[in-house]
């Protein structure tokens, strides 16, 4: 549609709803009025059920159609999305993927809002009811201490995360922090924090650098460094992954498989 046609389109259904949904402002452009977001909340459900019944109906006739809309965290669509999306491709072909990357709030925000169908995210239970998702676990990733050689602890097997104590601290932001945080509360140790960075291979050589110390997944750290060392820590630290849709009973055949695929492919007894 043009612009003009989408400005009639829009007065149009203002005024057969007989209320304001966009606010015109020149200094910050179009802007959702608050039942104008609420609307398009609802709105994208109807989208999505629309979608939903394309493809129950592709699937009685025996073909499996459907757009797949993610939101993960940049460790997931590094070190999980490739693995699922492939396995579904291979068996579905006509399936097609929307991929949105964020950090852990703003997957929180597009589940809410039904920007996505189906996301990779770390959250809480309370999270979760109070932005209106559902969650279901997928597998518990450990945590590992990653430090230089030179360290005086570096002789040790386990790290007692107590020895961290007021050490200066690298965090990746995206998913990271909280099971850190919880990490220092539960050895009743003080959570430093040096610097934050977005990527683990910044992290990484940072720590290379004497920079600080960083806890880490497991998953990520294919390759360290050189002098560069990763140990588990005392008490163990973990990263519950979840899989979130808006609601599971009103996920699309797509959507299932997606999370049906993720299962089959990463889930760990905890």
């Amino acid at each position: 549609m043009t612009q003009p046609a989408v400005s009639r389109a829009i007065s149009a259904l203002e005024n057969e709803l007989d209320v304001s949904l966009i606010i015109r402002d020149r200094r910050n452009g179009i802007v959702l009025t608050d039942v104008g977001q609420r609307i398009l909340v609802i709105f994208r459900r109807i989208l999505q059920q629309y979608d939903k019944v394309q493809q129950v109906v592709a699937a009685e006739k025996g073909l499996e159609i459907g757009t797949i809309r993610i939101g993960s965290f940049p460790m997931s669509s590094a070190h999980l999305l490739p693995k699922i999306i492939r396995s579904i491709r291979d068996r579905y072909p006509q399936i097609e993927f929307e991929l949105h990357e964020g950090n852990i709030m703003e997957i929180q925000q597009w589940l809410s809002s039904r920007v996505i169908d189906v996301a990779l995210i770390i959250a809480t239970e309370q999270e979760a009811a109070e932005l209106n998702y559902e969650t279901m676990p997928l597998y518990h990733e450990e945590m590992l201490a990653v430090f230089r050689e030179n360290e005086t602890f570096a002789d040790q097997d386990i790290l007692h995360v107590k020895k961290l104590s007021g050490q200066s601290m690298i965090i990746c932001n995206g998913g990271y922090e909280m099971p850190i945080v919880d990490l220092f509360a539960r050895a009743e140790a003080e959570l430093s924090i040096g610097f934050v960075v977005h990527n683990v291979n910044t992290c990484l050589n940072m720590i290379e650098q004497g920079l600080g110390t960083a806890i880490l997944p497991a998953i990520s750290l294919s390759w360290l460094p050189p002098g560069v060392r990763a140990l588990p820590t005392e008490p163990k630290a973990y990263r519950p992954v979840e899989l979130a849709v808006p609601s599971f009973s009103e996920a699309s055949p797509a959507s299932r498989l997606f999370v049906e695929t993720a299962l089959q492919l990463f889930a760990r007894p905890e």
